[in-house]
């Protein structure tokens, strides 16, 4: 039990406290009581096991994904449906800095949007199968034309237009893509 000792000896025995009182707190939060939680309660909790993490992880909300570049993230909005695809940023006065919208294809090929009834400018990074940015296109509003990706892709994430060159994504550049789970799953 040398290692655990030393575990202890580098202060690194805390580690199951503030995770039980994070823990604690969090699930008072969703619970809607009282996120005020006993010095005692929690010690209590960590000398009778370490902590669990909550039953589903935290993640997203359903019908949304976080595409992660780095230290860089985008909360999008999933359009996976041909309906959600045709209608996409239309109709929006504003698309918030670090939000956007995923379209998710069901196969890999080249792809091409437009603008119709978008008001606001945009970039589209489109994606691979691994989520390998492939191609990148500012697109104007309103207009009609198609951008064409260079290369076939699964996926397309459109953010304002400035958004992929503010934060160091270009071709090549490879996301995580969690998606939002919807609840009861």
């Amino acid at each position: 039990m040398q290692a655990r000792e030393d575990f202890h000896k580098a202060g690194c025995g805390r580690l199951p406290m503030v995770l039980a009182t994070a823990i604690l707190a969090w699930l008072a939060a969703c619970s809607g009581q009282d996120s005020r939680i006993s010095q005692q309660g929690v010690t209590l909790l960590a000398e009778a096991s370490p902590p669990t993490p909550p039953a589903s992880p935290i993640g997203p909300p359903a019908g949304h994904a976080w595409i992660i570049f780095g230290a860089d993230t985008v909360l999008a909005e999933v359009a996976a449906t041909a309906d959600e695809r045709a209608e996409g940023l239309m109709y929006r006065e504003a698309v918030p800095d670090g939000t956007g919208m995923l379209f998710v294809f069901p196969d890999v090929s080249v792809r091409g949007f437009w603008m119709a009834n978008t008001y606001v400018p945009l970039d589209i990074a489109f994606m691979d199968a691994s989520f390998n940015v492939v191609d990148i296109i500012p697109m104007q509003p309103l207009v009609t034309e198609t951008y064409t990706s260079r290369a076939p892709a699964m996926y397309g994430l459109e953010v304002r237009q400035g958004w992929f060159g503010d934060n160091g994504v270009g071709i090549g550049s490879r996301a995580q893509v969690v998606f939002g789970v919807p609840a009861g799953r």
